[in-house]
C-alpha cells in the first residue's frame, strides 16, 4: 500500500468510529467503560488527532462486534461474501448486509414475539430516513400517531425525524430488512423502462 494510501485510510478510520458508535447509540463514557480505553483517548481517536492502533482497534472491534477491516475499511480481498456479526439491542437481533459505516446501512432485523400485557413500544426520533421490508411474521409500526401493522411482503418508508418505533404484532418473531441512510438518504426505486 502506497504511502498516501495509508494515509487516507488512517485518516478515514476516527470518522468511522464516530459513525459507528453514534449508530449503535454508545456514548464515549460507555465505550470507555467497555473497552478500558480511556475517555480522552477514544475522543481524540475519533476526532483524528489520535493514531490509531492495534491495541486500541482490537477492543473497539470486539465492543462492535465488527471485523477489523471494517473500522479501517481494509483493502477488497477479492471475496464477495459478508460475514455479518449479529448483535442485539433492547432485544432486537440485528445483522448487518453492508460493510461500509457510511451511506446507507442494511439490516435484517428480528424482533421477538410481543408478550401478553407488553407496554407499547418506545418511539424515538432521530436523523436519517428508514425503509422496511417485512419478510415473515407480522410487524407493528408506530409512527408518530399511526399503529399499523405490515405483513410479509409489506413496505414501509418513512423520515425517522418523526417518533417511531416497532415489535411483533403477535406471539411469533417478526423479522424484516431494514435499509437506513443515517444523513436522509433513500431509496431509488426504479421502474422496467418502457417497451417501445
Amino acid at each position: 500500500m502506497a504511502d498516501d494510501d495509508l494515509a487516507h485510510v488512517l485518516t478515514a478510520v476516527g470518522p468511522r468510529l464516530r459513525a459507528l458508535r453514534r449508530e449503535r447509540g454508545t456514548t464515549l463514557a460507555q465505550l470507555s467503560e467497555t473497552t478500558g480505553i480511556s475517555l480522552s483517548t477514544l475522543s481524540r481517536l475519533e476526532s483524528g488527532l489520535r493514531k490509531p492502533t492495534l491495541e486500541l482497534l482490537l477492543p473497539l472491534a470486539k465492543a462492535y462486534a465488527v471485523q477489523l477491516d471494517e473500522l479501517v475499511d481494509a483493502p477488497a480481498t477479492g471475496d464477495p461474501r459478508l460475514h455479518p456479526r449479529p448483535f442485539t439491542r433492547d432485544g432486537v437481533t440485528f445483522i448487518p448486509l453492508t460493510r461500509h459505516l457510511g451511506g446507507l446501512h442494511a439490516y435484517k432485523m428480528v424482533v421477538p414475539g410481543a408478550q401478553p400485557g407488553a407496554a407499547d413500544p418506545e418511539q424515538r426520533a432521530h436523523e436519517g430516513y428508514e425503509w422496511l421490508y417485512v419478510l415473515a411474521g407480522r410487524l407493528r409500526l408506530l409512527l408518530g400517531e399511526h399503529d399499523v401493522v405490515l405483513t410479509a411482503g409489506e413496505v414501509a418508508e418513512f423520515d425517522t425525524r418523526t417518533p417511531h418505533g416497532w415489535a411483533s404484532a403477535g406471539p411469533e418473531p417478526v423479522e424484516f430488512l431494514s435499509l437506513f441512510g443515517a444523513q436522509g438518504e433513500r431509496l431509488h426505486v426504479r421502474a422496467r423502462p418502457a417497451r417501445k
